[in-house]
C-alpha cells in the first residue's frame, strides 16, 4: 500500500544546493563545481560537499547539471544492423554486457543505437546534436560510411572492428587479427589432413569477412592447396545453411570448412548432418567467434576465439579516456587469436 499524507502534513522538502553549500561551509558556486566533476575544487572542500550530500540526501538536478557541463553522462553504442539480429545474436549481447562492465565506476550509462540499413544520416544527426557524450561502434559496414563521418565530427567514438574506408586515417578502433584467425582456423583443418578446404566467408562490405578470407586463402596458398570453394554468408544461421546447401552442391568433393562466424557454423553443420556427412569424418569443421553456440552443436565446434567483451571493454576504456581529456593511442589494439580444439575438426 502507497502511504498518502494525511491534511496537516506537509511532504517532504527536497534539500537544495543552497542548503549544501551551506552545510559544507563553501560557496554555491564551489558546491556546484564538486557535484558536476570536481573542476577547480581544492580536496577539503570537495570533501566537505561529498559529506553534505550524503548527509542531505541531495540529489543533483540532471537537467541543469547537462547546462553546466555540457555533458549527457551518456554514450551510444551504435549497431548498423537490423533489429532483428540486434536482439537475436550473442555477439551483440557480448558487446553490450563489455561496454557496460567498463563504465561499472563511472555514473555514464549506454544507450543502443540501432542505426537501420539506410538511416545512417539519422544516426549521425542524433549522434552530432548532443544526445550522447561519445560513441562506440560495432558491426560497421562499408555503406553506412559513419568512420569517415564520425571523424570529421567533433563526436568522440571508438569502433570494435577495423573500419574499411581507405581514405580514413585516425580512427580509434580495436580488434582481433582476424587475416591471422582465418589462417589458424585453416592450417588447422591442413594439419587434420583435409585436402579440399571450402570456406563460408563473411560479408564483402565488412573488415572481419574480408580479413578472414585473407587468412583462409594465405593457409592455403602456403600449402599449396586451391582457394575457389568460396560461397558467402551474413554471419546469421540461415545464411550459413543456405552457404552448405551451395557449397555440397557445387563442391562435393570438400572434406574440410572453415565457416566465418560460429552462428554460419551452427546453420551449416545442420545441413551437413541432413545430408549424411559425417563431421569430423566426411568434412571437419571451423568456426570462428567461439560463442556460446560452439559449445552446443552436435559435435562440439572447433573454432577461434574472438574476445568479444574484452574488446568491448577496450572500446570504453578508450572511450571513457577521450571524454575525460587524457591522452589516448593512436594505433589500434588488435588482440590475437586463439584456436579452440573441440571434436568438430
Amino acid at each position: 500500500m502507497n502511504p498518502t499524507l494525511r491534511q496537516d502534513e506537509a511532504p517532504p522538502v527536497t534539500p537544495t544546493l543552497e542548503q549544501v553549500a551551506e552545510r559544507a561551509g563553501v560557496s554555491r558556486s564551489t558546491a556546484s563545481r564538486a557535484i558536476n566533476g570536481g573542476l577547480r575544487v581544492s580536496p577539503e572542500a570537495q570533501a566537505s560537499v561529498d559529506a553534505a550530500v550524503a548527509e542531505l540526501g541531495y540529489t543533483p538536478n540532471r537537467a541543469a547539471r547537462s547546462l553546466v557541463t555540457k555533458r549527457t553522462d551518456s554514450i551510444a553504442l551504435v549497431v548498423p544492423e537490423p533489429d532483428e539480429r540486434v536482439l537475436s545474436d550473442p555477439f551483440f549481447a557480448g558487446t553490450l554486457n563489455g561496454l557496460s562492465s567498463s563504465l561499472a565506476d563511472s555514473d555514464i550509462q549506454v544507450v543502443l543505437v540501432i542505426a537501420r540499413p539506410g538511416e545512417s544520416d539519422r544516426t549521425l544527426r542524433y549522434l552530432r546534436n548532443g544526445h550522447v557524450d561519445g560513441a562506440v561502434v560495432v558491426s560497421h559496414h562499408r555503406s553506412d560510411d559513419l568512420d569517415s563521418a564520425l571523424l570529421t565530427s567533433r563526436v568522440p567514438n571508438v569502433f570494435v572492428g577495423r573500419p574499411l574506408s581507405t581514405e580514413v586515417v585516425g580512427v580509434n578502433y580495436v580488434d582481433t587479427d582476424n587475416v591471422a584467425g582465418g589462417t589458424l582456423a585453416t592450417q588447422a583443418l591442413i594439419e587434420r589432413g583435409c585436402r579440399r578446404i571450402a570456406t563460408i566467408a563473411g560479408p564483402e562490405d565488412m573488415s572481419a569477412g574480408i580479413d578472414r578470407l585473407i587468412g583462409w586463402r594465405a593457409a592455403l596458398a602456403s600449402a599449396g592447396m586451391p582457394d575457389d570453394a568460396v560461397v558467402y554468408g551474413d554471419f546469421t544461421i540461415a545464411s550459413g545453411a543456405a552457404a552448405a546447401r551451395d557449397l555440397l552442391a557445387r563442391h562435393p568433393d570438400i572434406d574440410g570448412i572453415f565457416i566465418a562466424s560460429d552462428l554460419m557454423a551452427a546453420g551449416a553443420m545442420g545441413v551437413l548432418a541432413e545430408a549424411g556427412k559425417d563431421i569430423p569424418g566426411d568434412i571437419a569443421v571451423v568456426g570462428y567467434d567461439n560463442i556460446g553456440v560452439a559449445a552446443s552443436t552436435t559435435p562440439p565446434l572447433t573454432t577461434v576465439v574472438q574476445p568479444v567483451a574484452a574488446m568491448a571493454r577496450a572500446a570504453g576504456a578508450r572511450l571513457l579516456a577521450q571524454l575525460q581529456g587524457m591522452p589516448t593511442p593512436v594505433e589500434p589494439l588488435i588482440f590475437e587469436p586463439e584456436l579452440v580444439r573441440r571434436a568438430s575438426a
